[in-house]
């Protein structure tokens, strides 16, 4: 969660909840009426979320490469092309590893996997503690794509400051 404010209280699951989901369906509802491109839907979500004009693109024979600044963490979306077999996924990185008590952190992510991800995951990638979503692009609806991207971001923001005090890390 973000803390530029030190007596701010942190969020409830449920309250997090309500949060995710108000934002989802409002920019779903923007983006159905509006949109018609996968690349269209996610430059429209990341415009949304983008803190101090921090959003950046890459395009490439591989696909297409975002990164934003969403509060305390930097959110990748990676979208390999347009056809069914390609495939969206989001990820932001939320600890740096090796880490403090390294079983212990294991614990915890999996843990947390399990209590309130929803259909995001933590994962470990290059030695980085990540939140990730990733998912074909068949069938692929411009809530799903909202939802990952705003999901990612918040679940990120909301766990890697915590998750440094307590293990370490960058």
């Amino acid at each position: 969660m973000k803390t530029d404010n030190p007596g701010k209280r942190t969020m409830t699951i449920q309250e997090e909840k309500t949060v995710i989901t108000e934002t989802e369906e409002a920019i779903a509802d923007q983006l159905i009426e509006t949109t018609t491109s996968h690349i269209e839907i996610i430059e429209t979500v990341i415009s949304g979320m983008a803190e101090n004009n921090s959003a950046m693109v890459s395009r490439t024979e591989n696909g297409t490469l975002w990164k934003f600044q969403y509060g305390s963490v930097e959110v990748f979306v990676q979208l390999t092309g347009e056809s069914d077999e390609d495939l969206l996924t989001v990820w932001s990185a939320v600890l740096t590893l090796p880490a403090k008590n390294e079983p212990g952190l294991m614990r915890k992510l999996l843990e947390m996997n399990w209590l309130g991800t929803y259909e995001t995951c933590f994962g470990i990638v290059n030695n980085q503690v990540v939140v990730l979503a990733q998912r074909s692009v068949a069938e692929l609806s411009p809530g799903e794509i909202s939802r990952s991207i705003t999901l990612v971001a918040n679940i990120a923001d909301n766990n890697d400051e915590a998750l440094k005090e307590e293990f370490g890390g960058n």
